[in-house]
């Protein structure tokens, strides 16, 4: 397997390193500054690693029309106009800063995923560790191309893209000199069911990309995180609220602090589940192993006599030679005088037989 160390705002992320959780802030500020200081906060109490916003405005996404193709006509944000959900859903420029003072001076990496170039200076200003580049964007190789130039690690979510258009944003990274890149899954659907959650793809990608692969999750509950984590995945980034009842561009699919612990939690406990590749017996296995078959002496046998099949027994526990000796042993001679009922040692025949250890 390849090895690639990515270094994100201090900690190295690897394919054998602990799991990484951004919790995905997006909309779910409901338009306060407040709330989205305890958002940051939440996030740093249920240990995630980073806290991601989004940086952009509604005009530098799309214009104000009414017309057929710029309203929303089914799913979640059914109704709106495109203009309507970016107005309700972006985090105001002016607060950027003290969101990121904020998220320092608590002890939680903060980044964001940048929609134009005017976006990146200002995150640059800010001193941004890292970038997101969200799925939509991914087609937009001047903004990859801007990113990258800027010599940071960047997460590309991949969510809609085909596998010509995700090489072709990392072709336009590496151009640039940038070869800090994280993939990550990504089915953009609001929430995504389990059964379209195509979580094989991280295998693939980290097959034919060489990246490092995470997961952009939109499902509800915490189990598809942790089957990626399983998958090959190292990053997993996650929509989090303060309170689903409450509200939020996001809250449908979006986890509360409590279930964004309980991830947390639970992709700590896959990782240390996986993390050790080791064959033959555990430590832990110490008494199971004594339960493995053995050959045992079922009738006595007097020096020199022939042991026979009959004389031999495979039980449990294992203290004697392996079962696969069996046929080895059988018309061989007894060096001593044998009593039945006692394990079979290679030292009790005349002839050697070469046993593995």
């Amino acid at each position: 397997m390849f090895e690639q160390k990515i270094n994100l705002d201090g900690f190295i992320l690897s394919n054998t390193s602990s799991p990484y959780l951004v919790a995905e802030m997006s909309g779910n500020h409901n338009k306060s500054i407040s709330r989205a200081k305890s958002l940051i906060e939440a996030a740093k109490k249920a240990n995630a690693n980073a806290v991601k916003i989004q940086t952009y405005t509604a005009d530098t996404l799309t214009i104000d029309s009414e017309r057929p193709e710029f309203k929303i006509g089914d799913g979640l944000w059914k109704g709106y106009t495109l203009h309507e959900l970016y107005s309700s859903a972006c985090t105001p420029w002016n607060w950027h800063e003290e969101l990121y003072a904020h998220a320092r001076k608590i002890g939680i990496t903060i980044f964001s995923s940048p929609f134009d170039r005017l976006a990146v200076d200002l995150l640059e200003k800010l001193q941004t560790p890292f970038y997101k580049i969200a799925s939509p964007e991914i087609i937009d190789l001047d903004l990859v191309d801007y990113v990258a130039s800027k010599s940071k690690p960047i997460i590309i979510s991949t969510g809609m893209a085909s596998s010509i258009e995700i090489k072709e944003a990392l072709d336009t990274c590496v151009n640039a000199g940038n070869r800090n890149i994280i993939l990550l899954h990504c089915v953009s659907s609001y929430p995504t069911q389990l059964e379209n959650t195509s979580l094989g793809n991280i295998y693939a990608l980290k097959k034919k990309f060489k990246t490092l692969v995470g997961l952009s999750d939109h499902s509800l509950g915490i189990n598809v995180p942790e089957i990626a984590l399983a998958c090959g995945a190292s990053l997993i980034e996650k929509h989090f609220t303060l309170s689903r009842v409450e509200g939020g561009v996001d809250s449908q699919f979006s986890l509360e602090e409590g279930e964004l612990t309980s991830l947390r939690i639970g992709l700590d406990q896959v990782h240390s589940s996986l993390s050790t590749v080791e064959f033959g017996p555990k430590t832990n296995e110490a008494t199971s192993f004594k339960l493995r078959r053995s050959i045992y002496l079922i009738r006595d046998k007097k020096k020199g006599e022939v042991v026979y099949k009959e004389d031999l027994q495979s039980i449990r526990p294992s203290n004697g030679l392996k079962p696969k000796y069996l046929k080895e042993v059988i018309g061989k001679k007894a060096k001593r005088d044998l009593k039945a009922g006692v394990p079979l040692d290679i030292e009790m025949v005349e002839r050697e037989v070469k046993v593995d250890k």
